[in-house]
């Protein structure tokens, strides 16, 4: 699983990155209306949200997939960054940087994330994705750039006091959200997604979610949890890759991830 040369844009591990694990962090809801705030459990593995973070902190992830498509070999990827801002005043921006090659520290691309809370329950965020990476090694050198807006369900309590049990996310984008690989078509399976992504995630325990996410190339499955009550460390674990539209099968998938945070003010 650490020994891949190139990394294909069909593999799903790579949209963990695209997610801010900033949104894995247990704060408190900072407002004082009875506004019910996204539950802290992971709401998704393969495509981004709309939701931002408060506050300063750094944050890790490390993912993979199994088997990657088109071929019968895992692969991993990993992620460190940190984060800054108050995404309900102004902004908050996150920068981190991707590491593909993890056994080597190598093959390294950046993200760039603003989220802005937009009205009651809902935010939204823009970013670029895998930037500066190697054209050598990278399939989609070019980068991703995309817009999504998440909204908390405001009817729909979670089992925690002041959070939402039902959120869901809409996105566009281009890169991988909508290029599909030479593999898919030479197999006659196009050349383009729809880069529209989306998302929708129910907390099904206290602090377990199940999640349905459409990648704007293919379908998958998946369950977030926050094992450790007193923890912000997350698990997401699932399927994805589940229609013919890109990739040759299904592929399971994993994520980690975890948040330390620097300063909060509520």
């Amino acid at each position: 699983m650490l020994c891949s040369n190139v990394s294909f844009g069909q593999n799903a591990f790579e949209y963990l990155l695209e997610k801010k694990l900033d949104s894995l962090a247990k704060a408190k809801p900072f407002n004082l209306t009875n506004e019910l705030m996204p539950n802290d459990a992971m709401k998704s593995v393969m495509t981004p949200t709309g939701f931002g973070g408060f506050g300063t902190y750094v944050f890790g992830g490390i993912g993979g997939v199994y088997p990657a498509v088109y071929t019968n070999r895992g692969d991993m990827i990993s992620s460190v960054g940190f984060c800054v801002g108050n995404s309900e005043k102004i902004v908050n921006f996150a920068v981190s940087a991707n590491i593909t090659k993890v056994t080597s520290l190598s093959n390294m691309s950046a993200n760039f994330i603003l989220s802005k809370k937009i009205f009651t329950g809902t935010s939204m965020s823009v970013g670029a994705l895998q930037l500066f990476a190697p054209a050598s090694l990278s399939d989609a050198p070019s980068g991703t750039y995309y817009a999504a807006v998440s909204h908390a369900v405001q009817s729909v309590r979670s089992k925690t006091q002041g959070y939402s049990a039902l959120t869901f996310t809409v996105g566009y984008g281009n890169g991988r959200f909508i290029q599909k690989s030479p593999y898919d078509i030479a197999a006659g399976r196009g050349s383009r997604g729809t880069g529209v992504f989306g998302n929708i995630s129910y907390e099904l325990f206290k602090r377990v979610n199940v999640i349905a996410e459409w990648t704007g190339l293919n379908l998958g499955f998946s369950t977030g949890l926050r094992p450790l009550k007193n923890s912000p460390f997350s698990i997401g674990i699932g399927v994805s890759d589940l229609t013919r539209f890109s990739s040759d099968k299904p592929s399971m998938m994993f994520s980690m991830g975890y948040p330390l945070a620097l300063t909060r003010r509520i």
